[in-house]
């Protein structure tokens, strides 16, 4: 599943995804891939399980956007032709 980060509590080591119109979900720093913490806002990737009817985040991880983001940039950027031998 994808979410956004709701919100993270450094001094508690945990937050919560937001969850459309259900309950958010509980995400612990134990469960984080390559980070140590969230940003409000941010996209992650992660396994959904109930847990004491609750639901938490599992193997939770940051998607990554900022690739798509130049792609997209350089198919839109226009390049200007010069003649041979003419720098610019």
């Amino acid at each position: 599943m994808q979410a956004l980060v709701k919100s993270w509590s450094s001094d508690k080591e945990s937050g919560f995804l937001d969850n459309g119109g259900g309950p958010d979900i509980l995400v612990l720093k134990s469960e984080l891939i390559g980070c140590h913490y969230l940003k409000v806002g941010a996209n992650v990737e992660f396994e959904c399980h109930l847990e004491m009817k609750n639901l938490c985040a599992k193997k939770v991880k940051l998607v990554r956007q900022k690739a798509e983001h130049r792609s997209q940039k350089g198919e839109n950027r226009k390049l200007k032709k010069s003649p041979f031998g003419v720098m610019t």
